[in-house]
């Protein structure tokens, strides 16, 4: 007799993959309509602390769930998803510039990077690893979605550095413990199990260089157009002389 469907293991790009991946697109379109059709402040205020408070929530019901029983794999919140999606509930709540700075660049590159290849080990649909996976993930990179093209966050050079140095804190940080206790917290210190794109970027630890360099180039490209753009808009545009045309000539 075959297995019941919930006992199925999850499998990248799998029927249940793609319709997270359609649900995704759904939802970073409807954020951001949301977004730019709040009717005053005090709308998108409302909306944007709801949203908050409903990942804070989830994340905090998820993260309750691991410590029974508690283990130093699984139960301690050095996951970045971990930090991202209580920088992004932050974020949300408050629209503070050094949380918007955080949830911009690391949901919309890190947190997207687990909607394509996942590192997800769990029986599939409606499984609750697979649900709480695919939940925090998807409500990080709305969110990011949100604050940029919804309600007109940007970022600029000093954002990009601080989720620089705060990224290789954390980086240092889980490298210790991971070599404390023996786990391997953001696959600092191996990469995952399953295929990821890690795969391609060359064995451990040069594959963690080549993930810094990309990084610091994608994000510097994720920063310039808007600091660009906002240079332009304070640009003052030059006045004419009412006789430059005669000057020029016909």
């Amino acid at each position: 007799m075959d297995a019941p469907t919930a006992q199925r293991e999850f499998s990248a790009y799998g029927l249940s993959h793609w319709i997270v991946l359609a649900l995704f697109a759904v939802g970073a379109v409807l954020v951001v309509v949301i977004g730019r059709t709040h009717r005053n402040d005090a709308t998108a205020r409302r909306f944007s602390r709801t949203f908050g408070a409903v990942t804070l929530g989830i994340y905090l019901t998820i993260y309750v769930s691991t410590l029974f029983p508690p283990t130093l794999s699984r139960s301690v919140p050095l996951r970045l998803t971990d930090l991202a999606t209580i920088v992004a509930g932050y974020a949300l709540l408050t629209h503070q510039r050094w949380a918007y700075a955080l949830t911009y660049y690391w949901c919309l590159t890190l947190s997207t990077q687990a909607l394509i290849s996942p590192a997800l080990e769990s029986p599939d649909f409606p499984n609750k690893v697979f649900l709480a996976f695919w939940t925090i993930h998807l409500a990080v990179v709305w969110a990011a979605i949100y604050l940029t093209w919804g309600i007109g966050m940007h970022p600029t050079w000093r954002s990009y550095w601080f989720a620089v140095a705060v990224t290789v804190a954390w980086v240092a940080v889980t490298f210790v413990f991971n070599s404390l206790a023996d786990t391997n917290y953001g696959f600092v210190n191996r990469k995952p199990s399953t295929l990821s794109l890690l795969d391609v970027l060359g064995p451990w630890p040069w594959y963690l260089g080549t993930v810094a360099v990309i990084l610091l180039v994608v994000w510097a490209l994720m920063t310039w157009p808007w600091v660009r753009s906002e240079s332009m808009s304070r640009s003052p545009v030059p006045i004419e002389s009412p006789h430059s045309t005669n000057s020029q000539g016909i």
